[in-house]
């Protein structure tokens, strides 16, 4: 069985890791952790990585399992996320594509953080083509537990840019540079349906 943490529109090497996979199963029973991809994407813009963070209802610093932890609409955040998203990406090759899709999901609104992920995700495997099973925990699963793959809190905001798993153009590559191992939504808008065969064919080990 592999395990990850919840992840908001995770980076590429969170797909390079588990792609071949069948079955994969998102822990929401051990506790929030900020700085971490939990409620965090990164995109690339005209001025380079742009952040962008669910807010959280209690704040960054609570010590709730996941499952509990819940959004705060004190903000118009999706609108505010998805404006900077359509910014970033209204020149991508494959952005008009997926707009409305991607429009339709920031519409929607969730409460809780791990069900936000969670359809993300699941869009994400739809235009992959990915034909994995993906799961919550129905208890907590200790870490590194015998007979478990464990992927959780290898993948962090501060060491992301340690793994360059897929090298493809990007939208203001000229200005900025590459940008390695950002959110999958940048790999889609930028390559369309030949991300998921870029993703199965690459040899990276994380």
């Amino acid at each position: 069985m592999i395990i990850s943490e919840s992840q908001y529109f995770p980076p590429l090497t969170f797909f390079v890791a588990l792609f071949k996979e069948t079955n994969v199963i998102l822990d929401i029973y051990e506790t929030y952790r900020k700085m971490s991809f939990r409620n965090r994407c990164l995109i690339a813009g005209a001025q380079g990585i742009i952040s962008l963070s669910v807010p959280l209802r209690d704040g960054r610093n609570q010590q709730l399992p996941m499952r509990e932890v819940l959004i705060s609409h004190s903000e118009k955040w999706q609108s505010r996320h998805f404006k900077s998203i359509r910014s970033a990406y209204n020149r991508s090759p494959y952005f008009d594509h997926y707009l409305d899709e991607v429009a339709g999901l920031y519409e929607k609104p969730v409460d809780r953080l791990a069900d936000w992920n969670l359809n993300c995700l699941n869009w994400v495997k739809e235009k992959l083509e990915w034909s994995a099973t993906i799961d919550f925990t129905k208890e907590a699963i200790p870490f590194r537990a015998e007979g478990t793959d464990d992927r959780r809190n290898i993948l962090l905001p501060k060491n992301y840019g340690n793994w360059n798993p897929v090298k493809y153009r990007q939208v203001f590559e000229e200005r900025t540079g590459f940008f390695p191992n950002l959110s999958i939504l940048d790999l889609l808008f930028n390559t369309g349906k030949e991300a998921g065969e870029l993703l199965r064919n690459s040899s990276m080990k994380v």
